[in-house]
């Protein structure tokens, strides 16, 4: 790390639309909603775009991950790892895909030669994730302050300094997108009476869809139909 300012990531990764997986978007969400910070600090919804976030890896001198994790705790565990320790935990029982993805980046950045100077991994244990549609726990959702409160804590720890927003920014001032906003998402997605909320199960037994029969002709058709 240089004398100057440290280029400082605070990434949050997941996918929303898994319940608790979601968890790791929605604290960076409500980080920037609550806190400013200096340009050196950059604030991300990861997503789960995987080895996409390799460049903005390599650009970091300390990189904080906010993610779900199954460390095997209770359910709503919030835990704190840094250093060499992160990619070991990412990957310790994988729930999801991107969690080998982020891996993968991480490694990726190292043999790079630009892995970050300083890392830590503030992930939650989640109580949900077989819930397609669904929102975060209620359990999970209460430890996103906490969460935030150890990234600032570690950040403080390395002079990198925020300041609470007087008046925290609204919804639609979002890093992430204006239709996956938290209260949007859950006050606007339809029920599981109209919406499948748990793969495939139902749709199948009830022969509601089907496959085509021959699918490589499927796909010819639609081809040529969107060529024409």
């Amino acid at each position: 790390m240089t004398d100057t300012a440290p280029n400082v990531l605070i990434l949050g990764i997941g996918n929303l639309l898994w319940a608790d997986e979601g968890f790791g978007v929605r604290a960076v969400e409500e980080l920037h909603r609550a806190y400013a910070f200096g340009d050196n600090v950059r604030i991300m919804d990861g997503g789960t775009q995987g080895i996409y976030l390799v460049q903005h890896i390599r650009e970091a001198d300390i990189l904080i991950v906010f993610d779900a994790v199954d460390y095997g705790l209770p359910p709503g565990t919030l835990k704190r790892v840094e250093g060499d320790e992160v990619p070991k935990f990412l990957g310790i029982k994988k729930i999801s895909l991107h969690q080998t993805g982020f891996q993968e980046v991480l490694a990726m950045a190292e043999m790079m030669g630009d892995y970050p100077d300083q890392l830590m991994l503030v992930g939650v244990q989640p109580v949900e994730l077989e819930d397609y549609g669904g929102s975060l726990r209620p359990q999970v959702k209460a430890q996103i302050d906490p969460a935030i409160d150890a990234a600032l804590a570690f950040l403080a720890e390395r002079g990198v300094t925020a300041e609470r927003r007087s008046v925290p920014l609204g919804e639609d001032d979002t890093i992430a997108s204006l239709e996956m906003t938290l209260q949007r998402y859950e006050a606007e997605r339809p029920g599981e009476a109209d919406a499948l909320r748990h793969g495939d199960a139902r749709v199948l037994a009830g022969e509601a869809w089907r496959g085509p029969d021959d699918f490589d002709a499927e796909m010819e058709r639609l081809v040529k139909g969107q060529a024409g």
